[in-house]
């Protein structure tokens, strides 16, 4: 499977830091313990990545100026590790990449990024959370 192995990023006016975006319902208040997850591993990576594409427009990027992508996946992980973790949706990812913006489907030209397994996120029903590095095109 091709893994993008970076991202060369000329005539642009700045960059877009989009903070870790998790899959949670709209009531969601973690100070009150209130709310949690949107569904399973697919329902999160599909809500997940309609968020991002849509906060990238609202501040004047979009997918395809994507730079860089960091995947934060709850275990368990079998022998395999976090790729073969139920919670890790490259299908999904594709899925969605298909439709919105083919270039990045991970048999393409993904943008580089990289795949931390870890034991917790905020909340325990939360399985994956995405970061994104775009850039803000002229």
């Amino acid at each position: 499977m091709p893994w993008g192995k970076g991202t060369v990023v000329s005539d642009t006016k700045g960059y877009v830091f989009l903070s870790g975006n998790t899959a949670t319902v709209d009531d969601y208040d973690p100070s009150k313990h209130q709310g949690g997850a949107v569904g399973d591993a697919p329902a999160q990576w599909r809500e997940i990545l309609a968020n991002i594409k849509s906060d990238l427009e609202e501040l004047g990027s979009s997918l395809d100026h994507l730079v860089k992508v960091t995947f934060y996946v709850k275990g368990p992980f079998p022998c395999g590790g976090v790729l073969s973790s139920p919670n890790f949706r490259l299908d999904v990812l594709d899925e969605f990449f298909a439709e919105h913006c083919p270039k990045h489907c991970s048999y393409n030209n993904p943008p580089p990024s990289e795949v931390i397994g870890v034991a917790a996120l905020a909340q325990p029903d939360l399985v994956v959370e995405l970061v994104v590095i775009a850039a803000l095109p002229n």
